[in-house]
Order: C-alpha cells, then structure tokens, then sequence
C-alpha cells in the first residue's frame, strides 16, 4: 500500500473525512490527525474489514513555538466538542511535548511523531485548502502497511516498557490478529 493508497482510504472514509475539515476549519499552524485515527483505518482494511469509527480519543497534533500554553489546547478541544461531541478529542501543541517527554525541542510536528512510541503509529494526515488528503510520515509506512509492530528507536531501550504496555493494554494483537511484533 502506498501513501496514494492511504490517501484514498482515509478521503473515501466519510466520518474521518468529515472530521479532518472539522480540523481544518480550526486554521491551526502544521496541524494533523494521528496515531489511531490513520493506524487503525488501515489496520482494518489490511483484516479486509470495513473501517471502524475512530475509537477512544481522536489526536490533534498541531506546532506553534509562540503558543505552548496548555490552556490553548483544552480550549481547541472545546471547540471541536461543540462541532463533534461525538468524538473525545485529545489537542497536543507538539512545541511543548518534547518536555513532557525528556526530549530535545521538536522542530515541528512531523519530527514530534518520530518520538512516539511505535512506528505504525506515526503517521498523520490533514485535509488540505484544495481538499486533498495530505500525509505525515516522518518513520515511513513500510510497519503500518507490513503489519509490523516495531518500537521508535526511543522506546527500543529506555523506554520499552512502555511501548509492550500498550500492547498489552490496547490489545491491538487481538483485534488485529495479523500483526505481527519484533
């Protein structure tokens, strides 16, 4: 599967579709949806299972250095509430999180997702002024489209507890019975 592929997938899904213009109604510098909102969309279509609505919070990362007030964040979400109330919306300005996560600053908010916890996940996409899907992927989509559960080089060593915890907890291997982990 290539990006042209997941481009299609996510712009043919109309809930992810119609909740990517939500977002960019919102104008944000450098902001995306991520993490389970693209992973699991594909997920289900390598089972060969129609898209499942996005499940748990929806992450909007987004990168202002001007504006890392976390307030500004729990504000966005409220006004994406009042336009979804249907969705948990999770807003994460990506110039603040590098402190949260004993990181060097991020550049932006691709280089934020090279520091997520697994490869498949770090992946995002916006719908564009020209209502085209457009595609994040700082560490590739070789793992996401493979199936492969494989840890960001941060959480190979130091932080590998964390990443089998969320295995663990999100019970990905039993919902998506074909992945595979290394």
């Amino acid at each position: 599967m290539s990006e042209k592929a997941l481009q299609t997938l996510i712009s043919s899904d109309a809930q992810r579709w119609h909740l990517l213009d939500i977002v960019r109604s919102l104008a944000l510098p450098d902001c995306w949806i991520g993490a389970g909102f693209v992973r699991n969309a594909v997920w289900d279509h390598l089972h060969g299972r129609p898209l499942s609505p996005p499940t748990g919070d929806v992450d909007v990362l987004w990168f202002d250095a001007s504006c890392t007030d976390p307030n500004e964040d729990r504000r966005l979400e409220a006004l994406l509430h009042a336009a979804e109330p249907s969705i948990i919306w999770s807003v994460k300005n990506q110039a603040r999180m590098h402190l949260r996560n004993g990181d060097a600053p991020y550049r932006n908010a691709s280089d934020a997702m090279r520091f997520w916890p697994e490869t498949a996940t770090a992946v995002a996409v916006r719908r564009t002024a020209e209502d085209l899907c457009e595609v994040s992927t700082p560490l590739g989509l070789e793992d996401l489209f493979n199936l492969q559960l494989k840890p960001t080089p941060r959480f190979t060593q130091e932080k590998h507890a964390i990443y089998q915890q969320r295995i663990t907890s999100k019970r990905w291997l039993t919902h998506w019975p074909l992945l595979k982990q290394s």
